[in-house]
């Protein structure tokens, strides 16, 4: 049985003007990932890995090439179209977590399903936080959470719609090895349980060597 296609990138450019010249980011990246498929970008700062991320999520455009996510066009979507093909299907986690502070750990997580409007959101988040281990910090700011229970936090709103792909950038970028270790093994475990291809970006050869395909970015090329 052949896997669903989730990404299917050809001929991706991307390039920004300034004072004084045109900067070439991207040039002509072409990347495939299917269902279930765990994905490693690695390569030098600056290389172009966290821009190829968001064009591929559809959080950035491409200057040119085609981007299919889920079988959708992305390179011929406004910025609604491509919010509306991530939405329920799409999760993210980011080295520097993004969790609002004003709201609790279990709101955090409820606020996708909220969005999505999804009726059991409350029990979701809940399932969700005790999945991850955060049983007891439910009421919990940010302010008041370590940097790995942050970071749970973070993994547990991306799984909570269960979505088909899930994007990383630098997931454990701001953790201690020992913490971080514990937070690839988390998302590694969701994963297997939902059946989600992930994208991770990293400099952390020990994580890339755990994925299933590894694609080395330099000077905005995969290699």
């Amino acid at each position: 049985m052949i896997a669903a296609q989730i990404i299917a990138a050809r001929g991706v450019c991307k390039s920004v003007s300034t004072e004084e010249a045109e900067l070439s980011i991207l040039e002509n990246v072409n990347v495939d990932l299917a269902a279930g498929e765990v994905l490693a970008i690695v390569g030098p700062s600056g290389s172009g890995k966290s821009t190829l991320l968001g064009v591929l999520a559809g959080l950035d455009s491409a200057t040119s090439g085609s981007v299919m996510l889920l079988d959708q066009p992305l390179h011929e979507l406004d910025e609604d179209g491509r919010a509306a093909v991530r939405a329920g299907s799409v999760g993210f986690v980011f080295q520097s977590f993004q969790l609002l502070p004003g709201l609790s750990a279990l709101e955090n997580v409820m606020l996708p399903l909220e969005l999505a409007n999804i009726a059991d959101a409350r029990s979701r988040a809940m399932q969700q936080l005790v999945s991850v281990g955060l049983e007891h910090r439910l009421g919990h700011l940010p302010a008041q959470l370590s940097g790995g229970e942050q970071q749970r936090v973070a993994v547990a709103r991306a799984f909570v719609s269960t979505p088909k792909v899930l994007f990383a950038d630098e997931p454990t970028g701001n953790l201690d090895r020992a913490t971080g270790d514990k937070i690839i093994d988390l998302m590694f475990e969701l994963r297997a349980e939902h059946n989600t291809a992930l994208v991770l970006v990293t400099h952390d050869q020990m994580l890339a060597a755990r994925c299933d395909r590894v694609l080395s970015m330099y000077d905005g090329e995969l290699r």
